[in-house]
C-alpha cells in the first residue's frame, strides 16, 4: 500500500500527462480547424510541409482595379486615405457614404472634433479629392409611377 506522499506524487504525476495529453489534442483541433477552414493552407514539398502564403499576407494586392484588403478603389491618393482613415474605421463606412466636398469637408471637421481626428494638414484635399473622385453622391431620383395596380379597399371595423 502507497503512502499519503507516494500517492500525491502519483496524482500529480496522471496531473502532469493529463495536462499534456489534453494541450496536445487543442493544438491538433486547431490545425484541424485551420485546414477544414482553409484546405490550401498546406502544400507538400520536397523539403516537408510549408505554409502557401495566402492573399491577405499582401497587404497591397490590387485585382481589377480594388485594393484587397480594404475594397476601396485603386487611384491617385488611395494610400492616404487608407492610412489616415481606415486606422479608426472600415472602408466599408467610406465606401457606403457618398458625398460632395463640401460634406466630406463638414464630417472630416466634425470627426476632429468629437472623434480625436488628427489635423490632417495638406492631406485633407488628398483624401477628399480621392473621395469625391471615386465614390461621388449616387443620383437618386424616384421610384416609377406605379401602374395597373388593382386597389382594394381595407375594412374598418
Amino acid at each position: 500500500m502507497n503512502s499519503p506522499e507516494e500517492f500525491r506524487e502519483q496524482v500529480g504525476q496522471l496531473y502532469k500527462a493529463l495536462t499534456a495529453l489534453l494541450a496536445g489534442f487543442v493544438v491538433f483541433m486547431v490545425l484541424v480547424v485551420a485546414y477544414v477552414n482553409n484546405p490550401g493552407l498546406f502544400e507538400s514539398k520536397e523539403e516537408g510541409w510549408v505554409a502557401v502564403p495566402v492573399a491577405e499576407d499582401d497587404p497591397d494586392l490590387i485585382v481589377d482595379g480594388i485594393h484587397q484588403r480594404t475594397g476601396l478603389i485603386d487611384a491617385e491618393g488611395l494610400n492616404t486615405v487608407i492610412s489616415n482613415c481606415t486606422p479608426c474605421h472600415s472602408a466599408k463606412l467610406i465606401i457606403q457614404n457618398r458625398m460632395n466636398a463640401e460634406r466630406w469637408n463638414t464630417t472630416i471637421a466634425w470627426m476632429q472634433e468629437t472623434q480625436n481626428l488628427w489635423d490632417l494638414g495638406d492631406q485633407q484635399e488628398i483624401i477628399v479629392n480621392y473621395l469625391v473622385t471615386n465614390y461621388p453622391p449616387k443620383a437618386k431620383g424616384r421610384r416609377m409611377a406605379l401602374t395597373d395596380i388593382e386597389w382594394y379597399e381595407l375594412d374598418q371595423d
